[in-house]
């Protein structure tokens, strides 16, 4: 059997903040919350299947540069939807501002990028 994503685990400024665009947006829900790592906070948002573990530090984290220039950088986060139009309306509803569509074999796709800068790409394949 090969290995299946269970979740990742990264660091944002607001994990609740986060949380409640990412369930607006992706029709997620609040797995868990609460005191996590060396004092911080986070928050288990996602499916029933998998999540992403969002945590924020006890101390003051602060912004590096680019991920892309960054070893170790997270570079972005893919997502599949059902309907591209939508969710790209829902992320422009959120505050967001989509960019760099892409339409290609096998599928459609924009980016985005949250208020800690990361970045996500939302993908719509098409049926075969």
């Amino acid at each position: 059997m090969p290995a299946i994503l269970e979740h990742s685990n990264f660091t944002v400024s607001d994990p609740d903040a986060t949380a409640a665009w990412m369930c607006e947006i992706f029709g997620w829900h609040i797995r868990w919350s609460g005191a996590s790592k060396d004092n911080g906070y986070t928050v288990h948002v996602g499916s029933d299947d998998s999540y992403l573990a969002l945590y924020r530090p006890d101390v003051t984290a602060t912004a590096k540069g680019s991920s892309y220039t960054t070893i170790g950088g997270l570079n972005h986060i893919a997502l599949i939807v059902e309907d591209l139009d939508a969710s790209e309306q829902a992320v422009k509803k959120a505050g967001f501002t989509p960019g760099n569509h892409g339409d290609y074999e096998p599928g459609r796709r924009f980016y985005f990028h949250d208020a800690d800068r990361i970045e996500y790409e939302l993908v719509q394949y098409e049926a075969p």
